[in-house]
């Protein structure tokens, strides 16, 4: 599960889950492979605008033979490499292969959209608004304020939008709202007033029967 949706993966496959996204193995004796944590500071700008900048959820990514045995030979070395007494120390080679793999990670989702349409000026512009979408969530909800920050107008906005994801930009403002109220319920065990004095809400009663209607949280 991440982010309260069920993700299938298939072997042979790849797939990465964001340090914000909230996730669950739910049926851990049907799984068998890999498992690596990455420090964020290892992971190239570049490479973080493809992980990051998708507004609908990433999909699993089907490795080809050839590419399941690089990565499955990458992985090994970097398991003997932390392994290794001298490495505890000096880390520097954990932390190349470390990069080595997420470099031909992000150049398999690179190619790969997953149902996305191909890199475009409009996909590059969603991508620019999930990532403002992201950093400004408590701030700014507002279609016209988004459309200001990137430079373009709000029809332009939504146009992009539409055509990248097939949904204007009101419904991902509302979407990245909820699924920050969902993630905050999840892990702070935080109840609807307490969400109401983090985010500033104007009433409390507002943003109880705006859950109501898309969210189950606790009381």
């Amino acid at each position: 599960m991440v982010d309260f949706h069920e993700i299938e993966i298939q072997a042979p496959s790849l797939y990465y889950i964001l340090p914000t996204q909230v996730h669950n193995r739910m049926r851990n004796e049907l799984a068998n492979g890999w498992f690596i944590a990455v420090d964020t500071s290892l992971i190239p700008r570049e490479c973080r605008n493809v992980f990051e900048g998708k507004l609908l959820l990433q999909s699993p990514f089907i490795c080809s033979d050839v590419q399941l045995r690089q990565f499955r030979d990458l992985l090994c070395l970097l398991r003997e490499k932390q392994e290794d007494e001298a490495e505890k120390f000096l880390c520097s080679g954990s932390k190349w292969l470390a990069q080595s793999f997420v470099g031909m990670f992000n150049a398999c989702y690179s190619d790969f959209r997953g149902g996305d349409v191909k890199q475009s000026d409009l996909a590059t512009l969603a991508s620019e608004f999930k990532k403002l979408l992201v950093g400004h969530l408590r701030t700014i909800r507002s279609p016209s304020a988004y459309a200001a920050k990137l430079n373009v107008s709000e029809s332009y906005l939504n146009e992009a939008l539409k055509k990248t994801t097939g949904f204007p930009v009101s419904y991902w403002i509302q979407q990245e709202l909820m699924m920050e109220a969902k993630r905050l319920l999840y892990y702070r065990q935080l109840n609807v007033r307490r969400l109401r004095i983090i985010w500033a809400m104007k009433t409390i009663l507002i943003f109880h029967a705006f859950s109501e209607r898309r969210l189950a949280y606790r009381h």
